[in-house]
């Protein structure tokens, strides 16, 4: 990605914006021209860095890295392997095991938002790093064995709760 482009764009808006204070305005912003650029630069690939992790974040197990190349960044995308991370992660703890009900497809996945207090999101994040999973792994894990606890077992009608209403996929 060639930055060059959005750094000229700021340095041309800051020599415009100093032509309005006069002569000695629009040499100050001349000085400041090599330092403005630098600083810019750098601000944009932190920009741009910052984006990256959020998107990893919500694209984990995949990632998005961003790596420079001379100047400009250049974007690195792992996508998320084709099975759903809780088939392949290492194995849990014996109290809580990893496998799915028997007859279950484990190469079909859904996708769900939902919020939760901040102090959950921690505790969460924590006991998956404790247990070397992501975060996405360690709930589907822990999700599945709670659904298998006894007096868990559910007709798949009255699970969803929507009738027959059923949507797979995912959106962009």
């Amino acid at each position: 990605m060639d930055l060059t482009s959005y750094v000229d764009f700021l340095v041309r808006e800051l020599a415009t914006a100093a032509e309005a204070g006069g002569e000695e305005a629009r040499a100050l912003a001349e000085r400041l021209a090599g330092p403005v650029e630098s600083a810019v630069r750098l601000t944009l690939l932190e920009a741009l860095s910052a984006a990256a992790d959020e998107i990893t974040r919500d694209l984990a197990p995949g990632s998005v890295e961003v790596r420079l190349r001379g100047r400009d960044p250049d974007f690195v995308v792992t996508p998320p392997p084709s099975e759903p991370a809780y088939a392949t992660a290492a194995p849990a703890p014996a109290s809580v095991p990893d496998a799915g009900p028997a007859g279950v497809d484990e190469a079909a996945t859904a996708r769900i938002n939902f919020r939760l207090p901040e102090h959950l999101k921690a505790s969460i994040e924590e006991a998956a790093a404790k247990e070397g999973r992501s975060v996405n792994a360690w709930l589907g894990r822990v999700a599945s064995a709670a659904l298998r606890q006894p007096g868990m077992e559910q007709a798949p009608a009255q699970r969803g709760g929507r009738g027959k209403q059923h949507y797979t996929g995912w959106v962009s």
